[in-house]
């Protein structure tokens, strides 16, 4: 049994399997999963789990290199508040939201939380440890 970091499996796979440039979106319970795009839904209730807590454990065991976001986030400070402490070195990018779910339909996969936030979705690039 692992003894620390994430422990569900599928995502502890994909995070292991990701490749410099690769994507992934951490998303709120609402945002549309395009065709073909694994989704790996951790969704239980409304707002269980959350959706910076599942960042920040994402975020514990992945390197990024760079991350996307909507411009419509921009107006709730504490998630992006969060965000912008915890990708310090990273450039952050902003969208619109209907250019970010575009976006999506290129990602290895999307991480359904059960966030009810509006717009509390990121898309996450990985870069290299070296």
């Amino acid at each position: 049994m692992k003894k620390q970091g994430i422990l569900q499996r599928d995502l502890a796979a994909l995070i292991a399997s990701l490749g410099h440039g690769d994507a992934i979106v951490v998303a709120d319970s609402g945002l549309p999963i395009p065709l073909g795009v694994t989704c790996i839904d951790l969704a239980v209730t409304e707002g269980v789990p959350g959706f910076l807590e599942v960042l920040d454990a994402i975020l514990y065991e992945m390197v990024v290199e760079r991350a996307t976001v909507a411009g419509e986030l921009q107006s709730n400070s504490t998630f992006i508040d969060h965000i912008t402490s915890k990708l310090v070195s990273v450039d952050l990018q902003v969208v619109n939201h209907e250019e970010f779910k575009r976006r999506t339909a290129g990602v290895r996969a999307i991480i359904r939380t059960g966030e009810w936030t509006p717009y509390a979705n990121i898309i996450l690039y990985a870069g290299v440890a070296f």
